[in-house]
């Protein structure tokens, strides 16, 4: 059963809300587990997965993500208008001296991307308490419940390093938290407490939102001033000759050119690229990614996300130059 027809299924047979069961057979064991290899206190730990709340819509939200229900055009203009981009330029002002460091790099406006396409930059962090999202899909969403206990016990852990309230934390329905919409196990791994006050604070501090975003990136294999992408040119509607269907840098510069794809960039023959096909209000558009693009993808694995967040910041970028 597909993710989607799984989450269908359940939104229209399952109650409105339910509390979770610790008395459940997968629900214990995961007491268990966070009793006896991470120190957890039981009767505290269990009050509050019987306080969490299974919901129906979690299990519908995460089975229609945007970037599989809606074309490129329709995405594209959620983010990229004179709304998002008026905010981003607030968010710009606000942070000058944070970004002037991550100028040169471009991720500047590759953060400036991220936390627009994100969040609004703060305005739309998620209503869900993180631990009803997370015990849903730890507990009820089978396609994945092995990641999301996982995210779980990353995010009780978390609570208890960073002196977060499990019960009143909120997010995303998949769990995303701050800002910049962290999963528990990326909070713990690449959040950093840039400004030196022993906390890092994805939800307030905009010094620990902005470098634990380029943490990020730079962990992922950005590579500082490089090319993240390029408006091409297909000679032909052949796209046989290319391997679309994952996102991998599986061609480079020279071997597009050889292939009839035109567009132009100062990387050189030799760097890996690859070749995104997006559904544009009149046709086809394609475009040439490089390596930072695809590292933008680890943040989150869709083609459509990062072009978005990269041209977000390049517009957010252009926009404060101008002034």
């Amino acid at each position: 059963m597909t993710h989607f027809l799984f989450g269908l299924l359940i939104a229209l047979l399952a109650p409105p809300v339910q509390a979770v069961d610790s008395t459940r057979l997968e629900v214990r064991a995961f007491i268990e587990t966070m009793v006896h290899d991470y120190g957890s206190d039981r009767v505290q730990l269990t009050a509050l997965l019987e306080d969490a709340q299974s919901v129906p819509s979690i299990l519908s939200a995460i089975s229609r993500p945007a970037e599989r229900v809606v074309p490129w055009y329709e995405y594209r203009a959620r983010f990229l208008n004179a709304r998002r981009i008026a905010q981003g330029g607030e968010f710009w002002d606000a942070n000058a001296n944070r970004l002037q460091p991550l100028l040169d790099s471009g991720l500047a406006a590759t953060v400036a991307g991220i936390v627009g396409v994100e969040t609004s930059y703060g305005r739309a962090g998620g209503s869900f308490r993180i631990v009803d999202a997370l015990a849903t899909l730890a507990f009820d969403y089978p396609p994945r419940s092995e990641f999301f206990r996982s995210e779980l016990r990353h995010f009780l852990l978390l609570a208890r390093e960073e002196r977060i309230d499990p019960s009143n934390a909120l997010g995303s329905y998949a769990g995303a938290m701050g800002i910049p919409q962290f999963i528990p196990s990326s909070y713990r791994q690449f959040a950093v407490d840039a400004d030196g006050d022993g906390n890092r604070d994805l939800w307030s501090n905009w010094h620990d939102v902005i470098y634990s975003v380029a943490n990020y990136l730079k962990v992922h294999g950005w590579r500082d001033g490089e090319a993240v992408a390029t408006e091409a040119k297909l000679a032909g509607a052949d796209l046989t000759r290319f391997d679309v269907s994952t996102l991998a840098l599986n061609e480079t510069v020279q071997s597009l050119r050889d292939k009839g794809v035109r567009f132009e960039t100062r990387m050189p023959p030799e760097a890996p690229a690859m070749l995104a096909v997006l559904r544009g209000k009149s046709g086809p558009e394609y475009r040439v990614a490089f390596n930072n693009f695809y590292v933008i993808t680890r943040y989150n694995r869709s083609t459509m996300y990062a072009l978005a967040v990269h041209e977000l910041g390049q517009a957010v970028r252009k926009a404060q130059l101008s002034k």
